[in-house]
């Protein structure tokens, strides 16, 4: 198992894929990739990566008008991320969980009222913001 401060390796492969698709908002791609490489980690990384991709898959819902399905995969990557210090696997954890946070007070607040002109109530989704080590 890899020490928790070890970054995870995000600039090739199947995570740099994953990161590229995220950004691109091509959600359930992401997951695709990501998925490949979590099967092979060992805690604690594997947790974290699983977060990752029940945020994406999270979005994906919502991309697909399920709200229900969205924030509940949104809370569950939080549950996850919760335990996690401000850099981890190479991320920047504190600034994803504040943006995962207001996007679950956006969707449990809006009710049972889509929101027809806009697929999700944001312009952005969460970043997910790499590390560079100094």
């Amino acid at each position: 198992m890899r020490d928790e401060m070890t970054p995870l390796d995000w600039s090739c492969g199947a995570l740099a894929d994953g990161l590229a698709c995220y950004r691109r908002t091509e959600f359930f791609e992401a997951h695709e990739h990501w998925e490949s490489v979590w099967l092979q980690l060992e805690e604690p990384e594997k947790s974290f990566l699983q977060a990752l991709i029940q945020m994406a898959v999270a979005f994906h819902h919502l991309q697909a008008g399920n709200r229900v399905g969205a924030a509940s995969l949104l809370s569950r990557a939080l549950r996850r991320l919760e335990s996690r210090p401000p850099h981890f696997g190479g991320i920047a954890v504190c600034p994803m969980r504040t943006e995962i946070r207001a996007w679950l007070r956006e969707l449990e607040g809006a009710g049972d009222t889509p929101k027809q002109a806009s697929p999700h109530p944001f312009p952005s989704f969460p970043n997910i913001d790499l590390i560079r080590n100094p």
